[in-house]
């Protein structure tokens, strides 16, 4: 496969994982056209010792967009995606490829009602990149991603082929992305706690953590998932092996005070539980709880 040089990509959503994928292209020598809410003359990747800047500008305003784009990866939040609508509309044709780069197992379901035709594409991201106060993204992971095995998936691949942002295709597309979901369920316990990685340690929270995600693993069983009974206890164990201080995406929301992508992240449990009659005790306290620390009121 040749890497696709002449692909015309943009990022709409140039935060921590827009910026982790536009790094990685502009270095192969792709530099894809970014599209924001803030403007700014670039992008800065800290990866380890290597600092990586994405020049820009960041464009604002759809009417900016200029020509129609080949490959878009939307990677804003699913709590943003209807804003992002003007940007999808301004930059696709019916054959772009628009791969989403947001949590949840319902990216196509979400996305298609805010975006003209064109070929839209879930993935899952597996990489912690954390924005830091100056602006810059801090990426503390090797970069992957896993999208499904379909036409649009290997145009995704061949952008990207080359880069510092691997590309696995799936067959099985629907377990890995149930196994995402769990990691991101079960990390809501943080947003809840105001709490980074190291609670994990704590016995109390370890047996709750393990009791939630053996409730969301049978809602994805259920959902057609083929994930094993380990996976609870790997999820948990990477967990208690991160760094203390690792943070997620839903705590960094709840400390700037920005609604919370909790229905995706956690609420899906419950309405497909719900869908084929299981019951989730552990999910009718956090989904409430979160729903109230997103939207209030008080």
């Amino acid at each position: 496969m040749t890497p696709a040089t002449d692909t015309a990509i943009a990022i709409v959503g140039p935060g921590a994982i827009g910026t982790t994928v536009a790094a990685a292209l502009h270095q192969a020598g792709r530099t894809p056209r970014l599209c924001g809410r803030t403007p700014r003359d670039r992008l800065t990747l800290l990866d380890g010792d290597r600092r990586v800047d994405v020049p820009g500008p960041v464009l604002t305003d759809p009417d900016q967009a200029g020509r129609k784009m080949d490959l878009v990866f939307l990677a804003v939040k699913a709590t943003q995606t209807e804003a992002a609508s003007g940007w999808l509309a301004a930059l696709c044709r019916p054959d772009s490829v628009v791969c989403v780069l947001q949590n949840g197992v319902e990216q196509l379901e979400a996305v298609t009602t805010h975006a003209p035709p064109a070929r839209i594409i879930p993935a899952v991201v597996w990489f912690p990149a954390q924005a830091q106060a100056d602006g810059s993204v801090r990426l503390r992971g090797d970069a992957r991603l896993s999208l499904p095995d379909l036409p649009a998936a290997h145009v995704v691949a061949e952008a990207l082929q080359g880069t510092q942002c691997a590309v696995e295709i799936t067959e099985d597309f629907q377990s890995v992305a149930w196994r995402k979901l769990l990691q991101n369920a079960v990390a809501g316990l943080m947003a809840l706690t105001h709490r980074r990685a190291g609670m994990f340690a704590r016995p109390d929270i370890a047996k709750l953590s393990l009791a939630y995600l053996q409730e969301c693993l049978s809602v994805a069983r259920a959902e057609g998932a083929k994930l094993g009974d380990e996976v609870p206890q790997e999820i948990l164990g990477k967990f208690q092996a991160a760094s203390a201080d690792l943070s997620t995406s839903i705590l960094t929301d709840r400390e700037a005070g920005r609604p919370l992508e909790w229905d995706i992240r956690n609420g899906v449990i419950s309405r497909r539980a719900q869908a084929h009659g299981l019951s989730t005790p552990i999910s009718d306290i956090i989904v409430p709880l979160l729903a109230a620390a997103s939207d209030g009121p008080g």
